[in-house]
């Protein structure tokens, strides 16, 4: 739960998802260093839900990675993510391939019990990004 929490960073919001979604856990050895929900919302597409990495372990390529490791898993779906309206987070998913789908006005005044804070930035709206699957036709 502490990784999830990370993600998203008020426990009853995490228990929204967590029974319907499936757990992905990256390690290093025995330890956990990233981890991922994923739910299926119908029609070709995949939501993730939570996606976090340990702070000590940031920055070398885990987050990537474990976005890698979706979109594979899910090849014949869009993915889709709700974020917080942070540039490093934005600019990280953009540079993974996702681009703006829509938002979500109010999302964290509305849905959590205390202010959300990301990088200095106090949170409002939730932003979706999304990114296509691949085409394999001809390959």
């Amino acid at each position: 739960m502490d990784l999830l929490l990370l993600g998203d960073e008020q426990e009853e919001m995490v228990n929204r998802y967590i029974d319907t979604g499936e757990m992905f856990i990256g390690r290093v050895g025995c330890k956990a260093v990233a981890v991922c929900v994923v739910t299926r919302e119908g029609s070709g597409l995949v939501e993730i839900k939570n996606i976090a990495v340990d702070p000590a372990c940031r920055r070398r390529g885990y987050g990537r990675a474990m976005l890698s490791y979706i979109e594979a898993r899910y090849r014949e779906c869009a993915v889709q993510l709700g974020t917080g309206e942070t540039p490093v987070t934005i600019d990280f998913y953009r540079a993974c391939g996702y681009t703006y789908s829509h938002r979500i006005p109010g999302f964290f005044t509305d849905n959590y019990d205390h202010p959300v804070v990301d990088g200095g930035v106090l949170l409002t709206d939730m932003v979706y990004m999304r990114k296509e699957p691949v085409n394999n036709a001809g390959a």
